[in-house]
């Protein structure tokens, strides 16, 4: 009982810094960041003869889920309506700080152009209430890990049906796909 153990400090340094390392790995991997589509409110009609244009404001919720804040550039998003370009909605630069959810709200513009296109198809939804609408964007900007800028591009699709009557979400499914440039 009465045995001194020594300690061995050299040990003790590596096994540290190695379990910092590996906690440091596991934690800092980049994660794909969450979006999902809020609310749609109408903000204006445009008369665009023989034709009427759409104004509205998207609520999107943003979650960075990285331990890193990320700035990004500005960005236009496409949405379409029966595989035709309908419009799209204008992403500012901006950032956001790690770990953090954040509302955007986004101007977008729906043409009525390419909606009379589509009116037997329109139609139909308007009856069934429920309109399909699918939305992509690349989102380019960089994360600031330590010294280094690391680059990014963050690929979103979404697929959301709608209310085109009362304008409710009643069921999306948004896929992000990230993509890091080590340089």
């Amino acid at each position: 009982m009465g045995k001194k153990v020594k300690l061995n400090w050299t040990s003790a340094l590596v096994g540290a810094a190695s379990a910092t390392a590996a906690a440091a790995i596991i934690l800092g991997k980049p994660r794909d960041p969450t979006f999902q589509l809020v609310s749609i409110n109408f903000t204006s009609f445009k008369l665009n003869l023989p034709v009427i244009d759409t104004d509205l404001i998207l609520t999107v919720h943003v979650s960075n889920p990285n331990i890193v804040p990320v700035h990004y550039s500005s960005a236009e998003m496409s949405i379409f309506y029966g595989g035709t370009r309908l419009g799209c909605a204008m992403i500012e630069a901006g950032s956001q700080p790690p770990r953090s959810c954040r509302l955007l709200r986004l101007q977008a513009r729906l043409g009525g152009l390419q909606l009379a296109h589509q009116a037997a198809r329109f139609l139909a939804d308007l009856r069934r209430r429920e309109m399909v609408l699918d939305a992509a964007v690349d989102i380019e900007g960089s994360a600031k890990v330590m010294w280094w800028d690391h680059k990014f591009r963050v690929h979103v699709d979404s697929h959301v049906v709608v209310d085109p009557v009362l304008l409710d979400v009643i069921d999306q499914d948004t896929k992000s796909e990230m993509e890091v440039f080590v340089v």
